[in-house]
């Protein structure tokens, strides 16, 4: 396939980008207090255009040091100090032919109350005294409690509304100067981003973010002129692109990131937020203010996976969102459209779906995504498999000073030691034991390091634990990671045995100089408990593969991590009637919550039981006895199936019988039992640091 459309250049107003791609907002946490670009942040995106994306547009930039922070590590255009850093910024993505395009944004009830007001007394303290940050980040557990309680700051909004679901915090209506105030702030930042040479500015009025609050009647309630009918709704939005025109003049290029549809509907609320034929009709009078270009998105965090979608969902599923929307401008429509292939990218722009194809987690995957398709090297792309640790990793690591991450992609963030890493081995042969995600990330990495690597898989189909995976319901573009793995280790010259079992004396037979063991586990029997040999026990990758069926009628699963959750949606489509025990307060315990969302949306009609704080104490051939962990009082619970979710067992075999014969090294979940970026990035951690 060519790709003849996703590869030529089209305008944005006066700006022409060499290609159809956009690298799209996602925040990573990558910068500091004071809003000015670190070389790590600068690093990150420099990379994605060295890989032939044709406008970068960074996450998150706050347009004032007040109200408008998100985190104390984002970008900022508040204050006239951060122009020439940013300048220094623009001059580095162009070195490649990329455009830089900085999406202004105010997180309004959606904020977080600690960044808030604290955030101009923590930037000169900072500068003062760079290790304080480290502190204060010591002090978030405490001030997320008090956001919590509702005991600090309260956060600006368009109207004292319902808390968001997620991010709820306490907030205030913002008085008629407030707003006044904030629309010149948006309106100062633009200006600093041309003065500093940035291509275009992005207006974020998507996601339930501050722009989108005005626009929504969920939650603007005001009765003034910035509120009640669609006129006043658009008033916000209106002045702040009218002062934008103004000051930078009609030539400079100008995106509003738009969200056509809260999608309420889809979570059983269709009597709140605004639907598509509003936001048409938004599109239609942003085009009339005088917009560039509009970037589709929808929904807000009360509807978090219609806009930021877990693996379960098909790529292009909103793709009607952005043609809807183009039917009705005649400026540039970009959308994301869980894009995941090239193939996918190149029709939606054929069939006038969209003239640019966004996206944040297929280049935050593989940074070198167009460049590869430029130079005819379809098979070595990474395609993002939509596991949202990036999203997950963020929301984490952003609390504690540290940034995102990829599951597939260990090198973000750290881009300038990735590249330093020595090629010291030549000359070494290094074996590695398994062919999931853990085993093709060490065997690349230790090609590139230069050493000479076999891989050995016993299984004729590679994947270790991503087969059971992406088995499951709507996950099987979990497997990608593993095609693709495969594909570029083939290409990188690693020798990969499929169907070969590797034993001590075969390997040592090699003469390898050392041995990554990425041997994974076995799903965990606890075998002391009583009737766990009944013939009514099985365990969840059992029933997963196939390999086991169920009776159809009671079925008890024990355990509710994203396993259980998973193979009880394989019960209750086989005709049980499921009940999931965790012995945790919280169902899915340290699981990031899009997923578990996800998984309850399709458990919920079914009728699917949970049991949090309960224990299970005894099998019996027609059912299990359970504990309730807090009173002790049991009960017997009748079963035809028990169905064990209780975790995998490290094998780690292979090393004790290697060990002291040749140097070998355990990685993945044959450390311990965890995600595919958990074993991903123990295998580059380990391999980087021999």
């Amino acid at each position: 396939m060519a790709y003849d459309m996703l590869l030529s250049p089209m305008n944005i107003g006066t700006l022409t980008i060499k290609n159809r791609t956009v690298m799209t907002a996602a925040e990573m946490s990558l910068g500091q207090p004071n809003g000015c670009p670190t070389e790590k942040l600068m690093d990150y995106y420099e990379e994605r255009a060295k890989g032939g994306v044709g406008l970068i547009i960074p996450g998150v930039t706050r347009v004032n040091d007040m109200g408008a922070a998100s985190t104390y590590t984002q970008l900022a255009m508040s204050q006239d100090y951060q122009i020439e850093p940013m300048r220094e910024f623009v001059e580095r993505i162009h070195r490649h032919g990329a455009k830089l395009g900085i999406q202004l944004h105010h997180p309004g009830r959606q904020g977080y109350s600690s960044s808030t007001n604290s955030l101009p007394l923590v930037i000169p303290i900072v500068k003062r005294f760079p290790k304080v940050l480290d502190g204060i980040f010591k002090c978030t557990p405490l001030l997320l409690g008090m956001e919590e309680k509702k005991l600090i700051w309260s956060v600006q909004a368009p109207s004292k509304v319902e808390l968001a679901n997620h991010g709820a915090m306490r907030m205030h209506a913002m008085s008629n100067k407030e707003v006044k105030k904030l629309i010149n702030d948006f309106i100062e930042a633009a200006v600093r981003c041309q003065k500093a040479g940035v291509d275009l500015v992005e207006l974020h009025g998507g996601h339930g973010y501050m722009i989108q609050q005005f626009l929504s009647p969920n939650t603007n309630h005001r009765t003034d002129e910035y509120g009640g009918s669609f006129e006043n709704r658009m008033r916000f939005v209106s002045e702040i692109i009218q002062g934008i025109r103004e000051r930078c003049g009609r030539d400079y290029p100008l995106m509003v990131r738009l969200t056509a549809d809260e999608m309420y509907d889809k979570i059983g609320m269709p009597e709140k937020g605004y639907h598509l034929d509003t936001g048409k009709r938004i599109a239609m009078e942003l085009e009339k203010l005088g917009v560039d270009a509009i970037n589709v998105t929808s929904a807000c965090y009360d509807v978090y996976n219609r806009w930021l979608e877990p693996t379960s969902y098909e790529p292009g599923w909103r793709a009607y969102l952005a043609k809807e929307i183009k039917s009705v401008v005649n400026i540039p429509v970009c959308a994301a459209n869980f894009m995941r292939s090239p193939e996918q990218a190149e029709e939606q722009l054929q069939n006038g779906t969209q003239d640019f194809i966004g996206s944040a987690r297929s280049f935050i995957c593989d940074p070198y995504w167009v460049k590869k398709l430029e130079e005819g090297r379809r098979p070595e792309l990474q395609r993002c498999i939509g596991c949202l640790h990036c999203i997950s990793s963020f929301m984490t690591n952003a609390k504690v000073g540290k940034s995102g991450e990829c599951a597939l992609n260990p090198a973000v963030g750290i881009e300038a030691k990735d590249h330093a890493l020595p090629r010291d081995m030549e000359g070494k042969r290094a074996v590695v034991v398994g062919g999931g995600p853990a085993g093709f990330m060490a065997a690349m990495t230790l090609k590139r390091r230069g050493c000479d690597v076999t891989l050995l898989e016993k299984d004729l189909k590679p994947g270790g634990q991503v087969i059971t995976a992406s088995t499951c319901i709507l996950k099987d573009k979990l497997y990608w990671c593993i095609e693709d793995y495969m594909h570029r280790a083939e290409a990188m010259g690693v020798t990969i045995c499929l169907g070969k079992e590797a034993t001590a004396e075969s390997i040592l037979e090699m003469k390898p100089d050392l041995v990554i063991c990425a041997t994974g586990g076995h799903a965990l029997v606890p075998g002391k408990l009583p009737g766990v040999t009944n013939e009514n026990v099985c365990t969840a990758p059992e029933i997963i593969l196939g390999q086991k069926k169920s009776k159809g009628g009671n079925a008890v699963v024990i355990g509710s991590g994203m396993t259980g959750l998973e193979v009880s949606e394989f019960l209750c489509q086989q005709g049980c009637k499921v009940t999931v025990i965790e012995m945790a307060p919280e169902i899915a315990p340290g699981t990031w919550f899009q997923l578990v969302d996800d998984e309850m949306e399709r458990l919920t009609p079914h009728g699917v039981k949970f049991m949090p704080g309960t224990k299970l104490v005894e099998i019996k051939p027609h059912g299990v006895v359970v504990e309730d962990v807090k009173s002790g009082n049991q009960k017997f619970l009748p079963a035809e199936d028990v169905v064990l979710s209780m975790g995998v067992r490290p094998d780690q075999q292979l090393k004790s019988e290697l060990e002291g014969k040749v140097p070998v090294y355990l990685v993945g979940d044959a450390v311990k039992s965890g995600t595919i970026a958990n074993a991903v990035h123990s295998a580059y951690d380990t391999v980087v640091s021999l």
